[in-house]
């Protein structure tokens, strides 16, 4: 069984030699690891293939294949995130504010590392080389645990960095990797308060229901995106078809594409019809609501599961509104937080929509999918966070720090 209490101690011990870590120097692995990256494409898209053969034995559905799945374009595309990463501003150090006080103390507040974080995920091998990235460049140890669908693929991944880490003289405990997938070390892992400042999960709802129940060091919730349309009664056609089948079709197993569309009634008949030509060839399924039916050849009639679920697939909800106000009723109550939308030529609509819908990301007339860290300019995410402490959305470097306050005097004492 997996000694976690010396991964701690490790880890610990790491995060105190990263927090001194100068940023060039940060950098400069950065870069390393990236070209690493590159230069083992072969030995990483090995690794990954014994995952899927075993994926698809066990019986993955092929949405949950595309998540696990890298190929060249992918490896290259998580090393260019990781150069992102090293080209953005270091928040470490950042002095936000200096006040003087009436004692003459000069009061700042420093940004500095959380610490140590753990992060428990699921088949998305790509997380482990954002997370160790992003972590690393904040002067954190990070401890991963990966789901048993990506083993190899992380195992590969983790030894890579921890080669580039080790051959620049840099402690490899700087990034961990757990590769037990007992319950046991699992729920040990949520509990090692002693040396894990923060634990992300990041996965299915099951997995971030489990760690909130489970853990007893602080969460930060991610994930779980029952994410909405809503398609207004003055829109552009066009436009709106091509978000709707871009936010659920270009890769319906992420946690930002959408799982329901919501349709004004004064729309419904002519775009429910062009929406259904332009899914069925890409095998979308339809559940919709009475009224959304009878615009529809294909679709089954939708329950109050449907109205609740993330699919993760190419399944789609379909219901028609007769408001603004239904739709984002219905938003309000269903969602989860995640990323949310309107499609509308009225400004007025638009705006109550930003204002009164609650989600970490709003958008008016684009597709949910560029929730992203990359996307956002990050250069990758730890996650998406739904909850409002300590951090909100696609978290980057920024939300992977805390401050402390820093005090000046000159022989100052309390009176």
């Amino acid at each position: 069984m997996t000694d976690l209490t010396l991964f701690g101690q490790q880890a610990k011990a790491a995060s105190q030699k990263l927090a001194l870590l100068d940023t060039n120097h940060k950098n400069q692995l950065l870069e390393k690891m990236a070209t690493a990256l590159e230069e083992n494409i072969a030995l990483i898209l090995s690794a990954n293939e014994k995952d899927l053969v075993l994926a698809k034995e066990n019986g993955m559905a092929e949405t949950m294949l595309d998540r696990l799945r890298l190929t060249k374009e992918r490896i290259l595309q998580i090393a260019e995130g990781v150069r992102q990463v090293a080209m953005l501003t270091d928040p470490i150090g950042e002095i936000e504010k200096m006040i003087k006080n009436e004692d003459g103390l000069m009061i700042g507040r420093q940004r500095v590392p959380l610490g140590v974080i753990g992060i428990i995920y699921e088949s998305r091998p790509n997380v482990t080389v954002d997370a160790a990235s992003l972590c690393f460049k904040t002067g954190n140890a990070v401890i991963l645990r990966g789901g048993r669908e990506a083993s190899h693929s992380n195992q590969q991944l983790v030894t890579i960095l921890q080669d580039t880490l080790i051959a620049n003289h840099v402690t490899p405990h700087a990034i961990q990797l757990i590769t037990d997938q007992s319950y046991e070390v699992a729920n040990e892992f949520m509990r090692l308060n002693q040396y894990l400042d923060v634990l992300i999960p990041r996965g299915g709802a099951g997995l971030i229901r489990r760690v909130k129940e489970s853990a007893t060091v602080p969460v930060i919730e991610t994930g779980t995106g029952n994410n909405h349309i809503y398609i207004d009664e003055d829109i552009d056609l066009q436009m709106a078809l091509d978000i709707t089948f871009n936010a659920k079709v270009q890769r319906p197993s992420v946690c930002n594409a959408i799982e329901t569309i919501l349709v004004h009634e004064s729309v419904a008949p002519v775009f429910l019809s062009e929406l259904e030509k332009l899914l069925a060839p890409a095998g979308v399924k339809l559940f919709a609501d009475k009224q959304a039916k009878a615009y529809l050849q294909t679709a089954e009639l939708a329950t109050e599961h449907d109205w609740e679920t993330e699919y993760l697939d190419l399944m789609l909800a379909i219901k028609v509104v007769h408001s603004l106000d239904e739709a984002m009723t219905h938003i309000n109550h269903y969602g989860t937080g995640h990323s949310e939308a309107i499609v509308s030529n009225n400004y007025f609509s638009t705006q109550r929509f930003l204002n009164e819908v609650d989600a970490a990301a709003v958008y008016v007339n684009a597709s949910t999918r560029f929730t992203d860290g990359f996307m956002f300019g990050f250069g990758a995410e730890i996650g998406i966070s739904t909850q409002k402490l300590h951090a909100r959305g696609p978290m980057g470097l920024m939300e992977l720090t805390s401050t402390k306050y820093i005090v000046y005097g000159n022989g100052q004492v309390r009176k």
